[in-house]
């Protein structure tokens, strides 16, 4: 009883101090019935039994008020929604053909992730990982992505990333494997900084190496940190005090990278569009207007440029006395006006990585719900008892890939890596018989690859990637244009791709979290 009415306390002091725009009514409301009604156990549908009473075996039922919205994110209601084209196709690649798909709600940063947040990163590696050093070396930004043989940029190679003048704007040549792991970092940064706030950890600016928090590592109780105090009370009769577990409902799914479906969700924002589900104005923009309209109509701005884009041949930024987008590369990432959910720059300045591997009309063959390609199944690293094995040398829990053996007779996946699910059939194949495409079919060499046969597949280059259209299990999906594209790639439907590994001047990205629960958010 006393642990449930702390926890209460906990979470709405929580609240105030992390998430202010959480609080609401409701909150208030629920944080009273918790503190007046705790005296009275909830009881079990199915069994009779008390939750909550160490008389009958301390089993727990959490009073959850709802998801907290985490640091520099906004709730983005989800529903059914018509991606793709929508302007011509005057590419001619035929990869983005209009369907519907339903997208659950989700979390998404409120703009790209700026020079100041990756610093920030840049700046624990360096002092957690002292004695590995190629753990900063790995992610460090690209800064050379700024060099044109015909063009004087070297201004930017030197101070874009880490002169203050530009810190408030979008970090760039950052690769897809660098965004991940920064939305990893992130994740346990925030979910440390909970724990701090609930009373469970103090500061430990002292972390180094393997003793640094990671949320896989603490639910494994592989990591201990400063603790303050004994802990969370179990009400388990044979124990006194515990760790925070994930059913206590505390910390934050992952943050991680909006898959291709929520980022075009998220751009579109058509939840001010609707009348009783019907979307009474379709959207190429994040904008709302006359579809073709890149100037806003209002009138005390009208005719200024709603996003961060070329507006014509050698036209960056407009006129001297009358700038048009006021950038002449990227802006402040909270520069133009946002869309209907509050999101800025979901067209213009730097186009963004989703988490999605590219495939041209996979979307014809790929879940209404949910739709994402990139599946690759993992479970924890576990030892011969079974229990989770220990940590690595920087502290994070290992995963493997799910063997068929585990999952063979399962419905639902019988392999680990699902990326070419539906691929290598043998009307996308460039070869003509089925003896050829069973030749190609482990390599999938047969749909993507190009360049000399030799009866055992495509002959592969020293990097073993061979001749290739870039189609490859490791090109990855981007979209929404950027301060060096025409109009036409900040149509929030169209979609470009790149190698994971590479990094351009005007590509960066923003993080995106789950939402568990009621998909209309906390005040339902």
């Amino acid at each position: 009883m006393k642990n449930k009415i702390l926890k209460s306390k906990i979470m709405k002091t929580r609240r105030n101090i992390l998430f202010p725009a959480f609080l609401t009514g409701y909150s208030f409301l629920l944080a009273g019935l918790l503190i007046f009604g705790s005296c009275s156990r909830p009881v079990s549908n199915t069994t009779g039994w008390d939750y909550n009473n160490p008389d009958y075996g301390g089993f727990e039922y959490v009073d959850y008020p709802g998801q907290e919205t985490g640091p520099g994110l906004i709730l983005i209601e989800g529903g059914t929604i018509a991606v793709g084209q929508t302007e011509q196709d005057v590419v001619y690649e035929w990869d983005n053909i209009p369907r519907r798909i339903t997208v659950s709600s989700f979390y998404m940063d409120e703009n790209e992730i700026r020079n100041v947040d990756y610093r920030e990163y840049l700046y624990w590696l360096s002092r957690i990982f002292l004695d590995y050093p190629e753990v900063y070396k790995k992610a460090l930004p690209d800064t050379l992505v700024w060099r044109s043989k015909l063009g004087w940029n070297e201004p930017y190679v030197e101070l874009y990333l880490r002169h203050p003048a530009y810190q408030e704007y979008p970090v760039v040549g950052v690769n897809w494997l660098q965004a991940c792991d920064y939305s990893a970092w992130r994740t346990d940064r925030v979910n440390e900084w909970i724990l701090i706030l609930e009373g469970f950890l103090d500061p430990d600016p002292n972390q180094q190496g393997e003793e640094n928090f990671n949320t896989d590592a603490y639910l494994a109780s592989q990591y201990e940190g400063a603790v303050r105090g004994p802990g969370m009370e179990d009400l388990d009769p044979n124990k006194d005090f515990r760790k925070v577990r994930m059913e206590d409902g505390i910390f934050l799914p992952r943050y991680r990278l909006p898959t291709e479906g929520e980022w075009e969700f998220a751009a579109l924002a058509l939840i001010e569009n609707t009348i009783e589900e019907r979307v009474y104005e379709r959207k190429l923009f994040p904008w709302n207007g006359r579809s073709s309209y890149i100037r806003n109509p209002e009138h005390r701005v009208m005719g200024q440029i709603m996003g961060n884009h070329v507006r014509g041949r050698g036209d960056y930024m407009g006129t001297a006395g009358a700038l048009n987008d006021k950038a002449d590369i990227t802006a402040p990432v909270k520069s133009y006006w946002p869309n209907d959910y509050g999101l800025y720059c979901m067209a213009g300045n730097v186009s963004e990585w989703v988490m999605d591997v590219y495939r041209p009309l996979s979307y014809e063959i790929m879940d209404e719900f949910r739709p994402f390609r990139g599946n690759i199944f993992k479970t924890q690293v576990r030892d011969e008892e079974g229990a989770i094995a220990e940590k690595d040398s920087l502290g994070r829990i290992t995963f493997r890939e799910v063997t068929y053996e585990e999952s063979y007779d399962r419905m639902n996946y019988n392999y680990a890596n699902n990326i070419n699910n539906w691929d290598g059939d043998f009307q996308s194949s460039i070869y003509y018989n089925q003896d050829d495409k069973a030749a190609t079919h482990t390599t999938n060499d047969g749909m993507y690859a190009y360049g000399r046969w030799t009866g055992q597949g495509i002959q592969k280059s020293e990097r073993g990637v061979g001749a290739t259209s870039l189609i490859t299990d490791y090109a990855r999906v981007y979209k929404g244009g950027s301060w060096k594209d025409r109009t036409y790639w900040i149509i929030a439907g169209q979609r470009r791709y790149l190698e994971q590994h590479q990094s351009k001047d005007d590509l960066g990205f923003r993080c995106a979290m789950a939402r568990v629960g009621s998909p209309v958010g906390n005040n339902y």
